[in-house]
């Protein structure tokens, strides 16, 4: 029987294969993971169909391939006993995990390194590729090996590196979550007519509205606060929070707000999807954005978790290095809001004075096939006025 890689995320067309969690010849059960695969949005494997012998595997790992690509061959073998499938540690010896990405797993095979045979300086002794360098030069002592070994991949892990094994050439792998998001975004610029709105905003009340919670004993982040205002903005101007079909000649209007926020990881750009936004407190929201950001990180997301979305938002503000961009929309989705730094800068108040504020610079790109640039005004002014008068958006949710 042939195991093919099937859609397992929303408009996935192709993936890239991590590792074979298999071999040919070996005997597996039903739902065992055979081969770990990468895709824009998140790290799956692939389970087994049924009890079986692998026979053969059609595919090598670092091949991006497309749907429906045939990955291995399996066939059904009866009698199989537990003990085959599942082989035992003997009696009082414990097993230790040694935890590793797949690019530093590439790099000690290529040095003939045994991963066992390394010390991890990463969290939860994880081996770094700066591990197996100085192991390579001998700058390590070698482990004990009274426990049996077993290596395991941490996918949470940076793959993205320099390949410094050969000092004479600086590549990196253009390959997995980095070539899936260069595909996505290449397709969203080549099929969106993007243009990129810009607004500055006084969040000099909302950051004292803050502290004021916090004297309280209350906090709401930022980013919760953001979001909610994007609902009640969206709710006014449901033209971006719609779906162009062309084949039909419509805008599918969405009621629903799924916000997708922008998280950057060590894999890449990932997109979790917070759900029905405008039925949310902005308490629940950001409890939300933490859990969802956590599974990012440790790339524990479901693909229930990053699929779905309606708008998508970017608030690189945190990262204290950018006061602008032109943001490549989440295709389908008609905009993104990116949120930029906060800076104390001196501005001219109504009464000609020159006043300290903080700033924040936001871009908003929309899709100018549905939206046109005066309707993008309207919306950032709003946005605008939301967040510079934090009182006003009680208002509207009563």
């Amino acid at each position: 029987m042939e195991v093919k890689l099937h859609d397992i995320g929303e408009g996935m067309t192709e993936a890239n294969v991590n590792q074979f969690l298999v071999k040919a010849g070996d005997t597996v059960k039903a739902d065992q993971p055979l081969v770990e695969v990468q895709t824009d949005k998140m790290t799956a494997e692939i389970p087994a169909p049924f009890s079986g012998r692998i026979k053969e595997l059609k595919v090598g790992e670092g091949e991006t391939i497309p749907v429906g690509t045939t990955v291995l061959l399996m066939e059904k073998e009866e009698g199989v006993t537990e003990a085959i499938i599942t082989p035992k540690m003997p009696h009082g010896i414990r097993a230790r995990r040694v935890l590793a990405s797949p690019y530093t797993r590439k790099i000690a095979r290529e040095n003939g390194v045994n991963l066992g045979d390394v010390n991890g300086s990463g969290a939860g002794g994880r081996i770094l590729d700066d591990d197996v360098y100085s192991f390579i030069q001998g700058e390590r002592v070698q482990p004990s090996h009274e426990e049996p070994i077993i290596v395991e991949t941490d996918f949470t892990a940076k793959p993205v590196q320099a390949n410094t094994s050969d000092r004479g050439r600086n590549t990196i792998p253009f390959k997995g979550r980095r070539r899936q998001i260069a595909s996505k975004m290449s397709h969203s610029l080549r099929t969106i007519a993007h243009c990129t709105h810009f607004e500055e905003i006084d969040v000099t009340n909302l950051l004292e509205w803050k502290e004021t919670l916090k004297y309280n004993g209350q906090s709401i982040s930022m980013g919760a606060y953001f979001i909610k205002v994007i609902s009640v903005c969206l709710k006014e101007f449901p033209v971006f929070n719609a779906v162009l079909d062309e084949e039909n000649e419509c805008v599918h209007l969405k009621n629903e707000h799924h916000i997708g926020i922008a998280t950057d990881t060590e894999d890449g750009l990932i997109v979790p999807v917070i759900k029905n936004v405008e039925l949310k407190s902005m308490k629940d929201i950001q409890q939300e954005m933490k859990e969802l950001t956590r599974g990012a990180q440790e790339n524990k997301l479901s693909i229930q978790d990053i699929t779905g979305g309606t708008f998508t938002v970017s608030n690189v503000g945190p990262l204290n290095g950018s006061i602008g961009a032109t943001p490549i929309i989440n295709e389908p989705e008609a905009g993104l809001l990116a949120f930029h730094k906060t800076k104390k800068r001196p501005m001219v108040n109504n009464q000609d004075e020159i006043v300290i504020r903080s700033m924040m610079n936001v871009s908003m790109a929309f899709d100018h096939r549905i939206v046109d640039g005066g309707t993008a005004v309207r919306f950032t002014n709003r946005l605008r006025d939301l967040i510079e008068e934090p009182q006003t958006l009680l208002l509207e949710l009563i």
